[in-house]
């Protein structure tokens, strides 16, 4: 899915008006994180309150899918920390983009009014229980968003590789009018709602210091990407052409750091896009606006 999102400048000044008004998240997650490795029994129902509510327990980060554009959007929303973390992190997902994602271009194609009932996870499946209303209207994309927002959002974590959907208590097998597949599902069926470069970490508006880590996903020419920073100038703090392990035509995981230098703190923004083979222009851009830390 091809297509190159700009920041325009007076949507650069909503951006630091959104980041100096809202809170907003910091830190990436190290290689060692375990906030994703907590589904300890292998499943996780929403029916039992939350063991470690009020406790003195650290916050955990999980990634929630929502839309940019034409294909899926990243944000990081920070939780009380809890043993039902996927149940958690899809009632983020159902809470819709605040102001400030909002302002950073993020949606959601999940029909607003749509609720959580249950969400078990066992041997790897996860079976989400949804209200009625996640079926409502919507066009083939739209549907396949909405799939693929809960697909991504649970698959998160290490222990759901597949997701089975319910409506209302009911299994469903098909999705909508157009009959797009939910029985089983992972990953992999909803790579065509991707943009070509899946930035995952760092999500807009947190607070990144260098070397400032990007993971995601990305299926581009010769495996290859470019990276940069740039501070609120547009200045280019750092640059470099990404090389991931990736074969042409498919999806690979990326995960590398740069380095930048900056005395301030304040916005700047993460850039990555793919080279035009025809032309060398920048294609696929996706920009992801930050505060830098020195």
């Amino acid at each position: 899915m091809h297509r190159t999102p700009t920041w325009r400048t007076f949507l650069l000044a909503v951006v630091v008006a959104l980041l100096l008004a809202t809170p907003v998240l910091t830190g990436c997650r190290g290689e060692d994180d375990t906030s994703t490795d907590v589904e300890k029994n292998s499943e996780d129902t929403s029916g039992a309150s939350d063991p470690d509510a009020g406790s003195s327990k650290q916050p955990i980060e999980v990634e929630v899918y929502f839309v940019r554009g034409e294909g899926l959007g990243v944000s990081v929303r920070s939780i009380p920390s809890t043993t039902q973390v996927a149940h958690a992190a899809l009632r983020e997902l159902l809470a819709r983009p605040d102001a400030q994602e909002s302002g950073f271009g993020l949606t959601s194609e999940i029909p607003d009014g749509t609720t959580l009932n249950s969400v078990s996870i066992a041997d790897g499946r996860a079976t989400v229980d949804l209200s009625s209303s996640f079926d409502d209207g919507g066009g083939s994309l739209s549907m396949q968003m909405r799939a693929a927002q809960i697909v991504y959002t649970l698959t998160q974590f290490p222990t759901v590789t597949t997701v089975d959907f319910e409506l209302d208590g009911e299994p469903i097998e098909a999705l909508g009018g157009e009959g797009i597949d939910v029985v089983g599902v992972s990953r992999e069926d909803f790579t065509n709602v991707l943009p070509m470069i899946l930035v995952e970490r760092p999500a807009p508006g947190q607070t990144v210091t260098s070397p400032v880590r990007l993971s995601g996903l990305a299926n581009t020419f010769e495996a290859t990407f470019v990276a940069k920073v740039t501070d609120s100038d547009g200045n280019v703090l750092t640059e470099e052409v990404v090389t991931y392990d990736g074969s042409m035509g498919s999806w690979a995981v990326f995960d590398v750091s740069l380095e930048f230098e900056t005395e301030d703190l304040g916005l700047g923004t993460v850039v990555v896009y793919e080279q035009s083979a025809k032309d060398g222009k920048p294609i696929n851009v996706v920009e992801i606006p930050v505060r830098m830390k020195p």
